[in-house]
């Protein structure tokens, strides 16, 4: 008979260190039990009465049935026994002891996860155009819509309105509706439900290749193509445009670049900077700047005439010549009223100078008129 052996002797052969070390070594090799909200994945077992089965070893059975089998009628239309598919854990108690599973919610988070990879790798996908409203594009990507900002677009598609109405804007983006347009993901927010694109990524290789012809300092023709509020856009090339921002047209004050272009204008421009795969461009940069001129003629203390141009909440901006203009600050006069009882837009009136400095281009007056 064999000798029944004591927790002692036990402890002294070091056999229960064995059987503990056995024990560790299998459950480390036993996966953790999926939570709610994890995604798991395993083949279809069956399919029957509105209920669809998945095995999910060591763990189980899982079932997808109820209002998210309904929620995933299209995808299950798909699938068939045998066949691999990953489900999101919702229930792992239910009272038939199945894991309640949902279709939809695991192709929505894997689809959103394909979406955050696309950000980061900065891919492009071909999408067509669904709606469009006046901020930009309504596009669908993998059954998700996402948002296509008008600002976004790329030169050739951006409506270019010229009195920059609203309703007007609408009627060009939809005319781009059901056209297929080459974009990449710029934002992905699964928590909002977000998706937002960028048609500006799109043939970076080709757009790189004809800036690349391009550097600071040249002087090239271009053609107006378009007007907005910031600025001219103005083709250099075909499928090349560069952008005359409103403060790089003109010495003098600009505020409304159509008063000085209209589409089709040909237009001499200097390159100023080449950035991002966008070229600035200056009209104001090949002609004389004033204000050296005027670092000549004027100083601090002078009396001079100006043309009162244009009012803001600071002032009154009055013009003693082309491109060299000053703040008269509404401080003088005590209110916006009487600022204006005093100076009227369009007239001349005299000024003396208490402040020049033509290195930054800067000028203020003081009137040196009576004031009613």
């Amino acid at each position: 008979m064999t000798p029944v052996k004591t927790s002692a002797a036990i402890r002294e052969t070091g056999e229960l260190d064995i059987e503990n070390e056995a024990l560790l070594a299998f459950t480390s090799r036993v996966p953790a039990p999926p939570k709610e909200g994890d995604i798991v994945e395993g083949p279809v077992i069956a399919l029957d009465r509105a209920r669809l089965y998945i095995d999910l070893p060591p763990w189980g059975t899982g079932i997808i049935f109820g209002r998210e089998y309904l929620n995933a009628r299209e995808i299950i239309k798909r699938v068939a026994v045998g066949d691999t598919v990953a489900a999101k854990v919702i229930s792992f108690d239910s009272k038939e002891g199945y894991i309640e599973l949902s279709l939809k919610e695991a192709r929505q988070a894997l689809i959103w996860t394909e979406a955050e990879d696309a950000l980061k790798e900065k891919k492009q996908f071909e999408l067509p155009v669904k709606e469009a409203n006046k901020g930009g594009l309504i596009l669908e990507w993998q059954g998700i819509q996402g948002f296509l900002p008008a600002s976004q677009l790329k030169p050739e598609h951006y409506p270019r309105v010229e009195d920059g109405d609203k309703d007007r804007i609408l009627e060009e983006l939809r005319k781009l509706v059901g056209e297929k347009f080459m974009v990449s993901i710029i934002s992905a927010s699964p928590k909002e439900g977000k998706l937002i694109f960028s048609e500006k990524g799109a043939d970076d290789k080709e757009k790189k290749a004809l800036i690349a012809e391009y550097q600071v300092g040249d002087v090239l023709e271009g053609e107006v193509t378009g007007m907005v509020d910031f600025g001219v856009f103005v083709k250099l090339q075909e499928g090349l445009e560069g952008l005359v921002h409103i403060s790089e047209i003109d010495w003098g004050l600009v505020d409304n670049p159509r008063h000085f272009f209209k589409v089709g204008d040909k237009v001499k421009v200097k390159v100023i900077d080449i950035k991002e795969g966008k070229i600035s461009l200056s009209v104001k940069q090949l002609k004389s700047n004033p204000w050296t001129e005027a670092a000549e003629k004027y100083k601090k203390g002078d009396a001079v005439e100006g043309v009162v141009i244009k009012f803001n909440k600071h002032g009154a901006l009055s013009s003693i010549e082309e491109g060299i203009a000053g703040l008269v600050h509404i401080s003088e006069f005590g209110s916006e009223e009487k600022l204006r009882q005093n100076l009227e837009l369009g007239k001349r009136y005299p000024f003396k100078i208490t402040l020049f400095d033509p290195k930054e281009m800067r000028m203020a007056l003081s009137f040196a008129g009576d004031k009613k």
